[in-house]
């Protein structure tokens, strides 16, 4: 195989996960990095748990990622014939076989083995069974599954792994696996395979929980005398506790959605996944998509299972801290508009939204959110902790109130006067301002922090945030007298 081609297969049984996520970058690097083409196959044979809600989620949260793909999406369930036609190829090779043992009488074996101590696996009481011995259990109805035929040989099965190495495994070790159930339906381990072989992968990217599947489908790759692909087997994602990042277990934490939701930055999202178990080899830690593809190899894949430490991130998210600090880092430095465009959707949904930000208010609005961006988690920050610049109907924060910001003595009736001082100036500018709040204080005999704090809380609800000259002049002139006038609802 000469073009690299690889393949992102998720299962449409819940929402998209970090997990999975990890993968699907892991694979759209490789792809990118050798101008190869990323497939994504959904992979819907459990009919019972997939669900269209399940991949619609898959798609959308991928779009969102950022993650495009160059063929597909692909239905497992819609290659259903090349399945049973790969099974019935192995049954006339010989390299799988008609096995009629019931589950009653599996189960027994199973006891009896576990009792003596010995492996637990299937004894091959059907492997050798004559052609005229299979024909005249067919004939009694008897239901079967199809096994794969295990070389019953010394040596080993190995591949090369691109993180992991040579990997080896007795060929007595493996026992003869089902490969087609005995309702007709191929399982899992097939399935894959062909897929594989009928979209050409050449690089299998996945998770080390998939290497107890790896030697079984070398087999099946071998008897189908197709080429094998190259693997590499990425460490887990583990919580605290060492338990496998899952949706059943973690819930919505794990959750591309809850990101999406939550007002992370998509590529934020992507770098923080890159390093989990990947290594640079460098200090760096922020990759823009150019720069993460050209650092990108296989190679670099640690051996060691990463840790997602979302127990660990503030109070407000709970997610892993470095992820919050990446995405804050793009915050401050992704350019103005694209940042504008994320916002929007955000101050859409909040109902705050004023098409002249798109319109003769957009240098006002651009400039805004570049002042007040340096204090921001996430998007949605813009459009609750920022919303005093873009709406009227914005809350005092606890912080300030605990602090008592608005109770000093008189504070309830300086701040109108302040505003009366604002009034009288011909130009409102951060010299101006800052001259007359300085010169009020001093007629008042009164520290300057006192006025300037208490016109913070008063004008955004915040303690803290750009200086208070600058949010003068992002306010205006208008919105900041009628404010520092109208102040009784704060003391509610």
């Amino acid at each position: 195989m000469t073009e690299v081609r690889v393949r992102f297969p998720p299962s449409p049984t819940g929402y998209l996960h970090i997990g999975g996520a990890r993968t699907a970058l892991l694979n759209w690097l490789w792809a990118r990095k050798n101008n190869g083409k990323l497939i994504l196959r959904i992979e819907d044979t459990d009919a019972e748990r997939s669900t269209q809600q399940s991949i619609e989620g898959i798609i959308d949260g991928m779009n969102w990622l950022g993650l495009d793909w160059d063929e597909g999406p692909y239905f497992q369930t819609d290659f259903s014939d090349d399945h049973k036609e790969a099974a019935e190829k192995l049954l006339a090779s010989g390299h799988a076989y008609k096995c009629f043992c019931t589950k009653e009488e599996l189960d027994q074996k199973r006891e009896a083995a576990m009792a003596a101590k010995k492996d637990v696996r299937y004894d091959g009481t059907c492997r050798d069974l004559t052609p005229e011995q299979v024909a005249e259990k067919e004939v009694q109805g008897i239901p079967y599954v199809i096994r794969f035929k295990v070389p019953q040989k010394e040596g080993k099965v190995s591949y090369q792994d691109k993180v992991l190495g040579i990997i080896e495994r007795a060929y007595d070790d493996i026992e003869d696996f089902v490969i087609v159930r005995s309702n007709g339906k191929p399982l899992y381990l097939l399935c894959n395979v062909v897929d594989d072989i009928r979209d050409r992968i050449s690089h299998i990217i996945r998770g080390q929980d998939h290497m107890s599947n790896t030697t079984r489908q070398v087999l099946l790759y071998q008897a189908l005398d197709a080429p094998i692909p190259i693997f590499a087997h990425m460490p887990l994602t583990l919580d605290l506790q060492k338990r496998k990042i899952s949706k059943r277990s973690h819930g919505e934490i794990v959750a591309v959605q809850f990101y999406r939701e939550k007002g992370f930055i998509p590529w934020a999202l992507c770098n923080f996944l890159a390093l989990l178990g990947w290594n640079p080899g460098t200090d760096q830690e922020i990759f823009s998509r150019e720069e993460l593809i050209e650092a990108f190899t296989l190679e670099r894949i640690g051996k060691v299972n990463s840790v997602f430490n979302y127990q660990k991130g503030n109070a407000k998210f709970f997610t892993d801290p470095k992820l919050i600090s990446i995405n804050e880092h793009y915050l401050r430095t992704m350019d103005i508009k694209e940042l504008a465009e994320l916002v929007k959707q955000d101050f859409e949904e909040q109902d705050i939204w004023n098409e002249a930000y798109d319109g003769d208010k957009r240098e006002w609005f651009l400039s805004t959110l570049d002042l007040i961006r340096d204090r921001f988690h996430t998007t949605r920050d813009f459009a609750t902790l920022g919303r005093a610049y873009f709406a009227e109907d914005y809350t005092v924060e606890a912080k300030p109130l605990k602090k008592n910001i608005l109770k000093h003595p008189d504070l309830k009736s300086r701040l109108p006067m302040l505003a009366e001082r604002f009034a009288a100036l011909d130009d409102f500018d951060k010299e101006t301002t800052e001259s007359a709040s300085r010169e009020l204080a001093a007629e008042l005999d009164i520290k300057p922090g006192i006025l300037i704090n208490g016109m913070r809380t008063a004008l955004t609800g915040q303690l803290a945030g750009p200086g208070m000259f600058d949010i003068l002049v992002a306010l205006g002139k208008d919105r900041v007298i009628n404010r520092l006038k109208n102040i009784n609802h704060l003391y509610n």
